[in-house]
């Protein structure tokens, strides 16, 4: 089974490490990343997202980033919008997607132990539900 990786490029050296362990856990899973698309930021995962879910040969999509904490309500409105409009296009393409985005909200010293764990967390649902 094929399936589309979303990444997220403002934190690009964490979100490179995050797509390795989501290649090593899609292996386990005995899936096939088709498709690794990188983007400036989370407002552009939704539009990303369906461009890749529009395609018959992917079955599923998995999206990794990082929303910090930061001096105002900006990222958190941000990924709620951005995750809102990732389960409607689920719904929309019945196609699965993974949420492997670290916050909105994180901490600096957070997001280091979350690399891993967000990133197979999100594989394994895309697996899961295929």
């Amino acid at each position: 089974m094929k399936i589309a990786i979303v990444c997220g490029s403002f934190h690009r050296e964490e979100v490179g490490k995050m797509l390795e362990w989501a290649s090593n856990e899609s292996s386990k899973h005995g899936l096939t990343i088709e498709q690794v698309v990188w983007i400036p930021g989370a407002m552009e995962v939704p539009l990303a997202l369906d461009r890749l879910l529009s395609r018959e040969d992917i079955e599923g999509a998995a999206c990794l980033g990082i929303i910090e904490r930061g001096q105002t309500q900006h990222g958190l409105a941000m990924g709620q919008a951005v995750i809102k409009s990732i389960i409607e296009l689920q719904i929309v393409h019945q196609k699965p997607v993974g949420l492997g985005i670290i916050g909105p909200g994180a901490e600096p010293e957070h997001i280091e132990p979350r690399l891993e764990p967000h990133a197979r967390a999100a594989v394994a649902a895309v697996a899961a539900m295929l």
